[in-house]
C-alpha cells in the first residue's frame, strides 16, 4: 500500500506538471481539465468525470459500483468515474456510433476485430507518451513483447488487459459420466481419440447431445481451428505453420479438410445435434440442462472450474494442441483512449490504477463487499447469504477484460494458484512468428465483405458436420476464390513481409 501511495503521488505530481504546461486557450469542454494545479497533491488537480465504456451485460447496481470506485479515484486522482456497459450483441454498432460522433468517451474497450480500423480512422489516440508519464504500473505489469504486440506502425493505441495471453484447443467433459463409465482420459490426445468415448456415452445415454461449441451461434470446430493457427485477424489468410511467415488460405489446407471429416463422422453417428448449424445454444447450455456431455473450448488454466460453475456440473478439461500466443490473443481485450476524450491524461491515470489498485479492480470485477460478495479469506470470495448469480445486482464476471486480472479475488471454488499458473502458462506458450503484426484490412475491405457472405453460406454447415465436405468443401473453396480470397492472401503477405523487415 505504501508503494502504491508513492506511485500515485508520483503520478499526481507528473500530472500537475503536464497540466500546468498545457493550460493554453482552453475551450469550453476541457477548460477545467487544463487549469494549472498545485504540484504535490491530488486535490490540486481540477475535478473531472472519467467516462469509461466497456462491453458487458446490464448490471442493476452498476451506478452503485461506480460511486464506490469514485471514492477511491477522487482521493487518488481527483476524478469520479461514470461506467457505461453495452451488451455484446449491440457492442459493435454502439461503439462505432460513439467513436464516430462527438460523444465524450475517455476509456473504451477495444478488440482485434475492429482495432486497426479504428486506428486508421483516427478514432484512437497514441498512448506511448501517456504511458511513459502516467502508466508506470501498466508497464510494470505487462511484459514488453506483450505490450508491443498492440503497436501499429510503431505506436501504441491499446493497452492489453493482464489475463491469459495464449490458448489451446481442447474439450471439457462431464466428470460424473467419465467416472460412471470408467473412461481413461489419459489415452485421449486428439479430437479423433474422442470417437470411442462418444460411442460409450451414446450407447448408455442416448438422449444426450455429445459435443457442442463453447459459444452459441458458433460452429463445433470454430475454436479448434482458431486455437490451432495464427488467424492474422479475420482468418481469411492464416499462418498454419507458426514457424514461418507464409500466409495461406486456411480452407485449402489438409488440416482443415481432416477436421471436417472428423466432425462429419460425428454428425452421422448422432454425436452432434441435427440443428447444430442453426441453434443458438452452446454446449454449456446443453450440459446445464442435463442434455449434453461435452463442449469444445479455447483452453487456459482454471477453465474447467469456471465452466463447472457455469454448468453446475463438475467438468474435466483436456488439451489437444500446443499452447499458442498470437497478436489476436493479446489484442482481443484492450482499453484505448478515444480522440473524443476531454482529458487523456486523467484517463491514463485511471487506467494505471486498474493495473495496480486491488481495491479498485475488485470493485469493477465483483462489486461491493458485503453486498455482492463476502471474503472467505485474504483472496477468496463467495456470495453473501441469500445472494446468488440469479439475484445479485452485480455479477459481471469479466475480470479478463477490466485491467490487471491477477489482482482479482478468486471464488472459493477456484484453484488458489490460478494466477501463478496463468503467469507460467503465458511464459511457456509458443509465440507465433507474427506476434505483433496487425493486418490493415482497408485495401481489401470490398473483398472481405464479399468473402464474409461466402463464409456465412458454407462455414456452419461444414464445421458442424451437417453437410458433406466431400461435396461442399470444393464448392466452398471455389466460391472463396471467386470472391477474392487470393487477393487478401497476397495483400496480407505483402503487409507481413513489410512488418518483418521493419521489426528487424
Amino acid at each position: 500500500m505504501k508503494r502504491s501511495y508513492k506511485t500515485v503521488l508520483a503520478v499526481t505530481m507528473a500530472a500537475s506538471m503536464l497540466l500546468a504546461g498545457c493550460a493554453k486557450s482552453p475551450d469550453n469542454n476541457n477548460a477545467a481539465a487544463n487549469q494549472s494545479p498545485k504540484a504535490g497533491d491530488s486535490s490540486s488537480l481540477p475535478p473531472y468525470e472519467i467516462s469509461w465504456v466497456f462491453r458487458g451485460a446490464t448490471q442493476k447496481d452498476l451506478n452503485l459500483v461506480a460511486e464506490e470506485m469514485s471514492k477511491i479515484t477522487k482521493e487518488k486522482i481527483n476524478a469520479t468515474v461514470k461506467l457505461t456497459s453495452i451488451d455484446s450483441a449491440a457492442w459493435d454498432q454502439q461503439a462505432t456510433l460513439m467513436l464516430s460522433g462527438n460523444e465524450k468517451v475517455d476509456l473504451i474497450y477495444s478488440k482485434s476485430a475492429t482495432y486497426s480500423s479504428q486506428v486508421a480512422k483516427g478514432q484512437l489516440i497514441p498512448l506511448d507518451d501517456l504511458l511513459k508519464k502516467f502508466g508506470a504500473e501498466i508497464i510494470k505489469s505487462i511484459e514488453p513483447d506483450i505490450l508491443a504486440a498492440s503497436k501499429i506502425k510503431g505506436q501504441t493505441y491499446g493497452v492489453p488487459t493482464v489475463r491469459d495471453f495464449a490458448s489451446f484447443a481442447g474439450i471439457v467433459m462431464r466428470t460424473d459420466l467419465i467416472e460412471k463409465y470408467k473412461i481413461d482420459t489419459s489415452k485421449i490426445k486428439s479430437l479423433n481419440d474422442m470417437d470411442p468415448v462418444f460411442k460409450i456415452i451414446k450407447e448408455n445415454e442416448p438422449n444426450l447431445t455429445l459435443v457442442g461449441p463453447q459459444v452459441g451461434g458458433t460452429s463445433t470446430l470454430d475454436l479448434q481451428v482458431s486455437a490451432s493457427v495464427d488467424t492474422l485477424g479475420e482468418g481469411l489468410g492464416v499462418l498454419s505453420n507458426l514457424d514461418e511467415l507464409k500466409v495461406v488460405n486456411l480452407y485449402e489446407t489438409p488440416v482443415y479438410a481432416d477436421l471436417l471429416k472428423t466432425v462429419r463422422r460425428w454428425y452421422l453417428a448422432g454425436y452432434i445435434s441435427k440443428d447444430a448449424a442453426t441453434s443458438k445454444e452452446s454446449g454449456y447450455d446443453y450440459i446445464k440442462a442435463n442434455k449434453g456431455f461435452a463442449a469444445m473450448i479455447k483452453g487456459k488454466p482454471g477453465n474447467d472450474v469456471v465452466i463447472s460453475q457455469l454448468t453446475g456440473k463438475p467438468m474435466t478439461m483436456l488439451q489437444f494442441t500446443p499452447t499458442l500466443s498470437t497478436t489476436y490473443s493479446i489484442t482481443n481485450s484492450m482499453f484505448s483512449i478515444p480522440k473524443n476524450s476531454k482529458n487523456p491524461e486523467r484517463a491514463m491515470m485511471l487506467l494505471n490504477l486498474l493495473y495496480s489498485d486491488k481495491q479498485l479492480i475488485n470493485l469493477i470485477d465483483w462489486g461491493i463487499e458485503g453486498k455482492h460478495y463476502v471474503k472467505k479469506s485474504d483472496n477468496a470470495i463467495d456470495f453473501p447469504p441469500g445472494v446468488d448469480a440469479t439475484n445479485s445486482g452485480f455479477n459481471l464476471r469479466q475480470g479478463w477484460m477490466l485491467g490487471n486480472q491477477s489482482l482479482s479475488y478468486l471464488w472459493v471454488t477456484e484453484d488458489p494458484e490460478t494466477w501463478p499458473k496463468m503467469t507460467k502458462f503465458n511464459k511457456e506458450a509458443k509465440k507465433s512468428k507474427a506476434l505483433g503484426f496487425t493486418f490493415n484490412a482497408d485495401p481489401v475491405k470490398t473483398e472481405i465483405a464479399a468473402l464474409t457472405n461466402v463464409v456465412n453460406q458454407y462455414k456452419m454447415g461444414l464445421e458442424t458436420g451437417t453437410i458433406d465436405p466431400e461435396v461442399n468443401l470444393p464448392k466452398f473453396i471455389a466460391a472463396l476464390k471467386s470472391a477474392g480470397i487470393d487477393k487478401i492472401v497476397i495483400e496480407k503477405q505483402k503487409q507481413l513481409d513489410e512488418w518483418a523487415k521493419e521489426a528487424k
